[in-house]
């Protein structure tokens, strides 16, 4: 009951006009930005972490949730009408409903993930009401050496999910960690890594970073590897709504896509990729006609969506009630929390509640308008897709090079700013996953600071991470997960050796 009366006054505030408009102007950006291939909704909100400077608190989360969950719907326009997945999330929908926009099916297809987006949307956001408080009820359990290992745990699991390889993750969340204990040690007044740089002395902006990492570097990659063949949009024509057989196949699927999604999203699994994938296998499994699946399913694309976007609601439960970002739009938002002085974690609901609830009353609204913008908007949407792709990261990068400017008035921070840019896109070129940097850099600091508490609540004995259960059953999950791939990866290359005997060997 007094979940139901804080989300009552959280439509309160998030329904004045002002905040509708943010609204609006976040779905509407998000899902433009979800449209064009290879944008996502982390560079646009790196690009834009500038305004939390700005603007209040409240319009400016509720601006980046319609971000958030806007890039969720306008991605699975990309994947059907170009077969090129706007988000790493969208690539499952690509398979079945780019087959059927070329079967003259691209209305159905559009429409099952708009409505099945909005669905799912508004299930995870159902779910993220009743459990994100119970979650942080029960994280107030947690003492600094839960929570140091609890980090532990998120950081092995970044490296694992968010890369190619455990090793490239590791070395881009060392590369964080690095980043996040330049400047003064507030414990102990010593400078760290500055290098007798004056400038370095307040610690490098957790904005900068994010911002060098995913527009400067993913800028110059475009530009280097950008030619300037054109890709065929197909126009939808015909009937743009779901026929009654239409929607019998698509219910189901939207349900059980939210079902997968929601707690997948809330496991610190990287995100929206393997609800997507679960889910379409389900459907896959359970469908009476598994020989349709390949040639345009429309089950194929209403599960995954579903997935999709629950899980954009579930990713919310870690970073808003632990503090943990489970993704790299999540550590973003983590990013943004700290810029206005808020960190979010077990005590968030008690001492930001007015903000918390007024976020997530946004993300109802967001759904609503989102589903209005859809399919009135497609023809908007298919003109947004010939725009080449290289013509708008060249304005984001002189966009982000007055805003960092603007900012500190300091050309150092600019210097540094393509510098760290240019490391951005030698890691893009070598498979270097840029989001644990980000994790290692919000997260480091507030590690150290639990490392060196739980080191005086055991009076300098690091054995007390071993007789707190909680603390050591999740280091002992941390140190489980890179035995695992290693494992894996063995057993892998083992399977793709030559066998001795074989013609040719």
């Amino acid at each position: 009951m007094d979940n139901l009366v804080s989300l009552a006054y959280g439509f309160s505030q998030a329904m004045t006009p002002i905040n509708i408009a943010w609204a609006f102007l976040g779905c509407f950006v998000g899902t433009a930005i979800g449209v064009l291939p290879g944008i996502g909704p982390a560079l646009t909100i790196a690009v834009l972490l500038p305004i939390t400077s700005q603007v209040p608190a409240s319009a400016a989360f509720i601006f980046f949730a319609g971000i958030y969950y806007g890039a969720g719907y306008g991605g699975s326009t990309t994947s059907i009408l170009l077969n090129i997945p706007g988000e790493s999330s969208t690539v499952i929908t690509a398979i079945e409903g780019h087959k059927m926009a070329l079967n003259g099916r691209a209305g159905p297809a559009l429409a099952t993930a708009a409505i099945g987006s909005f669905v799912a949307g508004t299930i995870g956001t159902i779910a993220l009401t009743l459990f994100g408080p119970l979650v942080a009820q029960i994280g107030l359990k947690f003492g600094p050496t839960e929570m140091f290992a609890i980090m532990i745990l998120a950081f092995m699991t970044s490296a694992a999910v968010l890369g190619n390889s455990m090793l490239r993750g590791l070395g881009s969340l060392g590369i964080g960690l690095s980043l996040g204990i330049v400047g003064v040690d507030l414990q102990t007044g010593q400078s760290r890594l500055t290098f007798g740089v004056p400038e370095l002395l307040d610690g490098i902006d957790v904005i900068m970073v994010a911002v060098a990492l995913f527009a400067v570097a993913e800028t110059l990659h475009t530009a280097l590897l950008w030619r300037p063949d054109g890709v065929t949009v197909i126009k939808p024509q015909g009937a743009m709504w779901l026929t009654r057989r239409d929607w019998q196949r698509s219910w189901k699927p939207w349900l059980r896509g939210a079902a997968v999604g929601f707690p997948l999203g809330a496991l610190p699994l990287g995100g929206g990729e393997i609800p997507t994938f679960v889910s379409y296998a389900l459907e896959k499994r359970l469908s009476k006609r598994p020989d349709k699946f390949g040639r345009g399913a429309i089950e194929g694309v209403a599960g995954p969506e579903a997935a999709n976007n629950a899980a954009g609601a579930g990713v919310l439960v870690p970073m808003l009630t632990l503090g943990l970002p489970t993704s790299t739009t999540a550590a973003l938002l983590l990013t943004a929390f700290q810029n206005y002085g808020i960190q979010p974690g077990p005590f968030l609901f008690a001492t930001q509640g007015p903000l918390i609830w007024t976020l997530i009353a946004s993300l109802y609204i967001a759904n609503v308008i989102l589903l209005v913008l859809n399919l009135p908007l497609i023809g908007l949407w298919v003109r947004i897709l010939r725009i080449p792709p290289h013509h708008f990261l060249a304005g984001v990068l002189i966009f982000v090079t007055i805003g960092v400017y603007g900012i500190s008035g300091s050309i150092f921070d600019v210097a540094l700013l393509y510098l760290i840019g240019g490391i951005g896109l030698v890691m893009r070129r070598y498979g270097f996953p840029p989001a644990p940097v980000i994790i290692g850099l919000v997260l480091g600091p507030l590690l150290e600071q639990s490392f060196r508490q739980s080191i005086a609540i055991g009076q300098g004995d690091p054995g007390v991470f071993l007789s707190r259960p909680i603390a050591c059953t999740l280091l002992l999950i941390a140190l489980i997960i890179p035995i695992l791939i290693g494992i894996m990866s063995l057993i892998n290359w083992m399977k793709q050796q030559p066998v001795v005997g074989e013609s040719g060997s």
